[in-house]
């Protein structure tokens, strides 16, 4: 079997504005918890992560406020777009995000979600730090000196 026969992961929703907006430390993938409607309506790529975060309550970590639109054929049997999800997760791997949570005052923010090569709802799930306006400035400041340089090593060589 060659390399190009093997499935690759079908990615659904990706919060572009995430590496804008945090450093991204740490990347962890967890399962979802879903209804078959939500499910249906993601096979069909509707899902918006952009204003999405995860929380924890209690013992385990929720997805929180992603939007996966109602899937249209599915009537009085739907589910609500914006419920709180949970995300399946190892419990080791819970405790060390918990931690990284409450002691260090790390954000959890989703990166992408996709199918799996299995055909399962996945997302990853990153441990971020807040970027400050002039974080931001020096990142944007350096990817359009960058720009630059390649426009001119192209031009000149």
């Amino acid at each position: 079997m060659s390399a190009s026969a093997e499935p690759k992961p079908k990615l659904i929703a990706e919060n572009r504005r995430a590496r804008f907006d945090y450093f991204l430390e740490d990347s962890v993938e967890a399962g979802l918890a879903l209804t078959g409607t939500e499910v249906k309506s993601l096979r069909n790529g509707r899902a918006n992560i952009a204003e999405s975060y995860a929380a924890v309550q209690g013992e385990e970590i929720v997805l929180i406020n992603a939007d996966i639109p109602p899937y249209a054929q599915a009537n009085r049997f739907n589910h609500e777009p914006r419920r709180p999800r949970k995300l399946l997760l190892h419990r080791k791997q819970i405790d060390r995000l918990i931690g990284a949570v409450q002691r260090d005052g790390l954000t959890l923010i989703p990166v992408k979600l996709y199918f799996d090569v299995k055909g399962r709802a996945k997302l990853e799930l990153a441990l971020a730090k807040g970027k400050k306006a002039h974080d931001k400035r020096a990142v944007e400041a350096e990817r359009d000196w960058q720009r630059d340089k390649a426009r001119l090593m192209r031009d000149l060589g």
